[in-house]
């Protein structure tokens, strides 16, 4: 069973579905709303259960309610939370979306994420040592994230960085990342580039190998030479909140198949996240993408 760490966020997300996006100092009515387990590190854990590894999450909740349902929620997926810590004095961090359209706006509030430490990352080493993958992404402390990396390349294991909320990191910190996974804007961002210079010249500027996703067109990818594609597959989206994360998760459970292969099954796992409401909510099994890609060839 291939084995998985995710370092990463918490929170609670607290869901509305509109008809369209609210405009400045309007109000209007919504259609629904929903609070549903989210954050980047838990997406992430929880995709990469339902597709079959072995996981385990480093993080950080309050011990509110919040925080006793997210642990909970994630304990029921059977992900490893040995080194997931509840703070007395802190809240569980939160995450306001809304949905409209099929598309989403997202204002995350950190809260405990903040306080996911370095010290956790040493306390973790030998669970990272003996994992097939590490998962890291930025809603946590950056000195966590370089924390991470940098115990991941000592220990020979790969290090997937989700650069996302994105900022210009520093050259050395993605030298060490195994693979980077962001979107153009992203990439962008994190080169301190023009986004709108094309996309696949700044794959070639990373100083790491870069996967690059592409929403409903799927993903490009670049190891060595010129970046390649990835066609997305066609699908009725309800709520895109979660496919980056879903994508992540498969990237990095597939990653044992060779580059080509896992970016084909993240791509599939992405597209078949979107059809259900929740970033958790519609994360598929395996079952699921191996079906989709039966019917796809």
């Amino acid at each position: 069973m291939t084995r998985i760490v995710v370092v990463g966020s918490i929170n609670m997300d607290l869901v509305t579905q509109a008809a369209r996006f609210v405009g400045p100092g309007e109000t209007i009515l919504g259609e629904r709303f929903l609070t549903v387990p989210g954050g980047k590190g838990a997406n992430q854990a929880v995709a990469a259960a339902r597709l079959g590894a072995e996981v385990a999450l480093v993080g950080a909740t309050g011990n509110d309610a919040f925080g006793r349902q997210l642990r909970q929620g994630l304990a029921a997926e059977n992900i490893d939370l040995t080194h997931t810590i509840a703070l007395d004095d802190c809240a569980s961090g939160t995450a306001s979306i809304t949905v409209a359209n099929g598309e989403n706006q997202i204002i995350v509030v950190p809260a405990a994420n903040a306080h996911v430490t370095t010290a956790q990352i040493e306390q973790a080493q030998a669970l990272i040592a003996r994992a097939d993958a590490v998962l890291v992404q930025m809603e946590i402390p950056l000195e966590t994230v370089e924390a991470t990396l940098r115990l991941g390349h000592r220990l020979g294991v790969p290090v997937i960085l989700n650069p996302a909320p994105a900022q210009k990191l520093p050259t050395e910190w993605l030298k060490l990342a195994r693979y980077v996974t962001p979107n153009q804007h992203e990439l962008a961002i994190l080169l301190g580039a023009d986004p709108a210079e094309d996309f696949r010249l700044l794959m070639q500027h990373t100083p790491c190998p870069v996967v690059l996703t592409r929403g409903a067109e799927g993903a490009w990818y670049r190891e060595e030479g010129d970046p390649l594609p990835q066609p997305g597959f066609k699908v009725d989206v309800v709520d895109s909140t979660g496919a980056g994360d879903t994508f992540n998760a498969a990237l990095a459970v597939f990653l044992h198949e060779g580059l080509p292969r896992s970016v084909r099954k993240a791509c599939a796992a992405a597209a078949l996240s979107v059809g259900k409401l929740g970033a958790q909510g519609g994360m598929p099994e395996l079952r699921e993408v191996e079906a989709l890609l039966t019917r796809t060839g």
